[in-house]
Parts: structure tokens; sequence; C-alpha cells
């Protein structure tokens, strides 16, 4: 009741000064009044300590010019770093300089094709027959699926009198034959096998021979990563073909077994540099509306290559005074010659030079490229180069792919791609492997497998071009992986649910059944996972920074070469825990489902150049930001009175949360 008493007169105080200010006649506004009242309240309440010897009080004036001035100096937004939106756009954009630089990186993804696939006709596995047996007379003869993506080693089958030991026992083959006949059926008259006999106890060399180009594939990618963003990209793609064509071309001169092993290990490496190199300079080069699809065409290449190697094969087939596969060999390295001028026509990347702060030779290029764009430098309003010119000074900075464990979020998002690269590549030898069909004939067999995996690749990448521009690369890759899972767990579980409850008495309609089922779950396995693996090297090119994007890219393609290592491995041990290998990769399947929803989404976004720019890459709300503001601005409730918890919120509280408590201080009082 006190306290009543002192604010109504406190209230009639301010109304009798406002009366003697203004007159006794003087009509009284309320606004007015109670801004008047609200005034003389400010200047009643005690004044805060002082910070120094200077007051905290500003005049209104002084603050706004004072803002002003912090307007005024705080620096303009840098143009260098923004090469997606600044730099490229000065100089003319994906203009004519540029188009002629990604046309040169599609060129050789025909000749790497050629590479890749030449293992299923060097190594190819031949048809046997035993000339000169050991004990007898007796004819045997050794009979071996042709060469596919999931072909089996030979075995013995006895066609006469004698007891044939069969190959995989874990010893290892033991052939009572003194001299073989071999006989291809992949168009190849002679290969590495027919040359040197790696048939029987000699038959585990073959795989030898295929894990060296992928084991030198795997090192190429890391090692040729890492050099890419220390010493550039350019350097390393020069390297790669002029040590390719070295190796490659040895490779065919070799002499045993050991020789041709070796130097393909180190034909792989410099593969795998070279196929790198081209893959981030195409990315490079390209603004962010044309980067998917020049990607693509060079996947169109890489896929045709695998369509002519037969037709190449067959070609070198019966070469005078040379054998088959010596011709091939060279056929397939040869072309590489066609890129020794790349070391005078393909510049470095203007991208890499400017990340790295190699501003000297950006400014070189600059001038060339806009020169070749037919743009003028001089009277280009943006400032690009002007600020150039304030940069010159600053010295290079070269990254590493070590730094990334120091980022947060960047190398959550790589080991993801890398974890889905892997099994993509991974669980498509299981699927290659169950659409085989062990009782059709060799030569049927190895060109029906072959041409259908270069069939399913084509459609791959048909069906990524209009899926990845409606849904975007994050949505492609999680809905290929779904029907990666699917296909894997239907051809798992459902193929034995049939043999077992539906046609248990019907065994010949239940075996056809399940072929057929298996060979439709294999077609549709092989084209998701093609397409995952592929959409996730592309993935991982677009989240990673500039300047570790050549290491971030390497860790991705080593991985999926450790996925197409499983099927020598499987080969090796006779296809031995080939069921338990599909039951893991289908697992790690659904483990990439949930992975893949933490990913970001970097369709139409400029490429990060600096570690801090794939920092701020993260993954987008679920709501659109729009929408997000209006569902946090609705609020026809008034919820001042709710502050049970004490929070950071209560420091600075809302004019009527204050008012409330004010009212409860007072009833405190009056009580007391």
């Amino acid at each position: 009741m006190r306290n009543r008493q002192i604010l109504k007169r406190s209230e009639c105080s301010s109304v009798s000064h406002f009366h003697s200010t203004t007159g006794p006649g003087a009509w009284m506004d309320p606004a007015a009044l109670m801004e008047y009242k609200a005034r003389a309240r400010e200047h009643a309440r005690p004044s805060p300590p002082l910070s120094g010897s200077l007051s905290t009080a500003t005049p209104t004036g002084h603050f706004k010019s004072r803002r002003h001035e912090d307007d005024c100096s705080r620096p303009a937004p840098r143009l260098l770093p923004n090469i997606d939106g600044s730099v490229l756009p000065s100089l003319g954009g994906f203009g004519k300089h540029q188009k002629q630089l990604v046309v040169l990186t599609w060129i050789p993804a025909l000749f790497i094709g050629f590479s890749q696939f030449s293992d299923y006709f060097l190594l190819a596995q031949p048809n046997g027959t035993c000339v000169q047996p050991l004990a007898n007379e007796s004819d045997w003869t050794a009979a071996s699926p042709p060469v596919t993506v999931t072909s089996i080693a030979p075995s013995l089958q006895p066609t006469g009198n004698g007891t044939g030991h069969g190959y995989g026992d874990g010893v290892g083959m033991l052939c009572a034959c003194k001299e073989w006949r071999l006989e291809l059926q992949t168009g190849l008259s002679q290969n590495v096998v027919t040359k040197w006999n790696l048939v029987c106890d000699s038959a585990w060399k073959v795989h030898i021979a295929k894990f060296s180009l992928l084991v030198g594939s795997i090192f190429g990618y890391l090692v040729m990563g890492v050099m890419a963003d220390w010493f550039g990209r350019h350097p390393v793609l020069i390297l790669s073909v002029l040590f390719m064509l070295v190796f490659g071309l040895s490779v065919a001169f070799s002499v045993n077994v050991t020789m041709f092993s070796t130097l393909r290990f180190f034909e792989g490496f410099c593969l795998a540099g070279l196929a790198l190199s081209l893959y981030v300079l195409r990315i490079e080069l390209c603004l962010p509306g044309w980067r998917f699809s020049m990607t693509m065409v060079a996947s169109f290449l890489m896929v045709g290559g695998q369509l002519l190697m037969p037709g190449v094969a067959a070609l070198c087939r019966h070469w005078p005074n040379r054998d088959d596969w010596q011709v091939l060999q060279i056929v397939i390295i040869s072309p590489f010659v066609l890129m020794l001028p790349y070391v005078w026509i393909f510049p470095e990347s203007l991208r890499w030079l400017l990340a790295t702060q190699h501003y000297r030779r950006s400014k070189a290029m600059m001038l060339r490229i806009a020169r070749k764009n037919q743009v003028d430098m001089t009277t280009e309003p943006s400032g690009v180069l002007t600020e150039l010119e304030q940069e010159l000074h600053k010295k290079p900075q070269r990254s590493c792919i070590v730094k990334m464990m120091s980022t947060r979020n960047l190398w959550k998002n790589i080991v993801v791609l890398c974890v889905n690269s892997l099994t993509g590549y991974g669980i498509h030898h299981c699927f290659a492997r169950s659409m085989m069909d062990p009782e059709a004939q060799p030569t049927a067999l190895c060109h029906a497998d072959y041409y259908t995996m270069a069939g399913i690749a084509v459609a791959t990448c048909l069906a990524l071009c209009p899926a990845v521009g409606l849904m975007g690369r994050r949505g492609g890759l999680l809905t290929f992986m779904i029907i990666t899972a699917l296909a894997s767990l239907l051809q798992l579980g459902l193929l034995n649910l049939i043999g077992k409850y539906s046609l248990r008495h019907d065994t010949v309609l239940r075996d056809t059944l399940n072929r057929k089922f298996s060979v439709a779950f294999s077609i549709i396995g092989m084209f998701s996972s093609h397409a995952v693996s592929t959409l996730s090297i592309f993935f991982c090119a677009e989240i990673t920074p500039t300047v570790i994007r050549g290491g971030g890219l390497g860790l991705v393609l080593a991985s999926a070469g450790f996925g197409m290592l499983t099927a020598p491995i499987m080969e090796l041990h006779n296809q031995k825990g080939y069921f338990l290998h599909h039951v893991i990769f289908a697992c790690c399947t659904l483990l990439c489902i949930i992975c893949l929803l933490l990913l970001p989404e970097p369709r139409g976004q400029p490429l990060p150049e600096s570690l801090a720019d794939g920092e701020t890459f993260t993954r987008q709300t679920l709501l659109h930001p729009g929408e997000q503001h209006l569902l946090l601005a609705k609020s026809d409730r008034d919820y001042s009175r709710v502050h049970d918890t004490p929070g950071v919120g209560d420091f600075l509280e809302p004019p009527s949360a204050r008012g409330y408590k004010q009212t409860q201080v007072e009833r405190q009082s009056t009580a007391e």
C-alpha cells in the first residue's frame, strides 16, 4: 500500500511539473505524457558506474556518425577467392578457351578406357588340353570360364583314365601333365597365360598380375593426389604421360611373368595419376552449371573404350613376327604419344594458382585467357586485376590432405564418400558373379557377359544425367544407393524364400525362377552400384576444397580401387566366402544410406577454394530459409510469463517480462 502511494505521488509530481513547463491550460497528450514519465524515471534511475574516466553515454549524433565511419572503414569483400562468381565471369565465363581445354581432357579418356579393361584380354583364362601327360596316355582337359569380371580359375576335368586334382584345395593344383595346348576364346590367339603356361601350379601368378595393376592404381591415386595439391595439376599430368609411355611400352617386352607384373604395377601407378589430374582439371575449368555434363561426356568416352576393346583385340590377332598380346599392349599405349604436346598446350589450373596464392603466375594466365576469350581486361569494371596487383607481394601457400584432419565437417564428408565408393565397386563384383551362367558355352559366356557389363555402364551414364538434374547430387546418390540395397537384400533373401516355402517339390521350376530372379536382381544391382560409384567420385570433387582436391579425390578413387580389388581376391580363393562377402557389402549399403543424409548439396554452388570454405559447406536445413523464418516469427500467444528455467534469454528480457517482474516485486513488498 505504501508503494502504491509513492507511485501515485510520483505520477502527480510529474504531471504538475508538466503543467509548470507547458502552462496550466495545456492539453496533455497521453503519448507525450507517457514519454515524459519514462524520461523522468530514466533520470531518477542511478547511473551505472563508469569504466575509466570516459562516460558510456554517447550522444545520438555522435553514435550515428561513428557507425557511418565503421561502415566506411569496413573492407570490401575480396574478389580473388570468389573464382566462380567474380574471376571467371570477368574472363569471359565458360568461354572458348575453357571449352577447348575441356575437349583436350576428353580425348585421353578413350585411351584410359582401353588400359583399364586390358586385363580381360591380356590375362584371359584359356581352354587347355593336356598333350603329353606324365603318368599315362590319357587325355586331360582343363575347362575354364572365359574372361569376365567374375571369371573363376580353371579346373581339371578328366576325359579319359586317371584322376585329376582340383584347383583351389589350399595347396595348389597338382597337374599330371608335361605339355599343354591352350586355346583362347577372347579375340587373341595368344596372351600372357598361354605365353608362359600359367595354369595348374602357376595359375596363382595370373591373380598376382591382376593385383599389380589395381594395387599400382591405388598407390598412384594416393601419391599423385598429394603431388597434385603440392606441385600443381600440370606437372602431375605431364609426368604421368611420360612414365606411362615408358612403363606401358616396356610391358610389351617382358621376358617373364615377374617382369610383366612389376611393370604393370608402375603402369597402373601412372595411369592413376593421369586419370586423376585430368578429372581435377576438368572440374576446375568449368562453371557450376557445366561441371556435371562435362564430366559425364568423359565417362561416356571411357565406356566407349570398354566397348571398342574386343574389336581392338580382334585386329591384333595373328600378327606376324610378334605375339598378339604384345601388339595389343603397344596399340593401347601408343595413343598416349598424342598427349606429349600437352606440355605446351595445356596450362596450369588457374583455380589452383589463385587458391595457393601463386598470384604472379595467375596474372599472366588471366591475361592469356582474356585474350583468347576476346575480353578487354583494361576496361573491366569488376576490379579483379586491381586486387590482384595488390596481392602480388604474397608468397605461395601450399596445403596437404593431412590438414583435413583439423576440420570438423570436411573429413566426415570425405570418409562417407570413401565408404560409398568402396561399397559400390565391391558389391558390383558380387552382382556380376551372380549374373554369370555357368551352363553357357565359354565363347558365348565371354562375349555375353562382357557386353552386358558394358551395356549396363552405358545405361548408367544415360540414367545419371536426368536423375541428377531432377534430384541433385545428394538425392540421386541416395536413390541409387537405396536401389542397390534393395537389389542386394532381395537377391540374398527372396531367392531362399522361394526355394524353401513356395516350390519345395518342383525343383526344376524352382531352379529356373531362382536363376531368372538372380539375373534380374544382378542387372539392377550392377546398374545402381555403378551409378553410386560414379556419383560418389564426382560428389567428392565438388565438395573438396581446391587446395586439397587432389588428395581428397585420390582417397575416394583409392577406395574404389580397393572395392575392385575384391574380384581377384575372390578368384584367388576360388570364390570361397562369396556369400559372406555379399552380406558384408549389403550391410554397408544400409550404413551408407544413413550417412548420405549428412552430406551437403553442391548443385549450383561454387567450388570451395580454401579449407574454411569447405568447412562451411555443410548440409542445408530441411526447411527453406524463408519458411523457417516465418515459422519462428509466427507467435500469436504471449509467452512472457514462461520463465521457469533461467537461461541466456533472461539477461535480454522483453519489456512485458520486466513489467511483470516489477509488479511481482511490488506485491511482495506490499505483503511485507
